[in-house]
């Protein structure tokens, strides 16, 4: 099973619908977790409401910091197009993709869908690439 570490600043929206929509789509294929470099105290109440509207609860989940083991045995490392401040990938690089994914935050409900929908759709795409690559 292949790990897939999700990154960005805050763990508070981009990073957490790209985990959650990994667990849905890939459920049994990858082991997808979410982390960031400055975690906020809670996941942004627009990222809750637009997943809710996809049938996916993020509203339990908390924003945590990203740890060494986390990256450590991952697969794939993909930051979320913030940068992500804080997390030195260079000993990972041949296992990094930056998405830039533009940051929710501040934004409206429509831009936020915008935002969740792009994460869906590289979410579909990234199962689909590691479904084809033989271990």
């Amino acid at each position: 099973m292949k790990k897939v570490v999700f990154v960005c600043i805050e763990n508070s929206a981009r990073s957490q619908m790209a985990e959650a929509f990994a667990k849905h789509y890939g459920d049994g294929k990858v082991e997808a977790v979410s982390a960031g470099t400055m975690p906020t105290e809670k996941v942004n109440p627009l990222a809750v409401q637009v997943m809710r509207e996809k049938g996916i609860d993020i509203s339990k989940n908390k924003p945590k910091a990203i740890e060494y083991k986390d990256i450590e045995n991952a697969d794939i490392i993909i930051t979320m197009g913030c940068g992500a401040e804080g997390f030195c990938p260079a000993s990972f690089l041949e296992r990094v993709l930056d998405w830039k994914i533009e940051d929710p935050k501040g934004k409206t409900v429509e831009e936020v869908r915008k935002i969740r929908d792009e994460i869906e759709m590289k979410v579909k795409k990234l199962l689909d690439d590691l479904d084809r690559k033989v271990d």
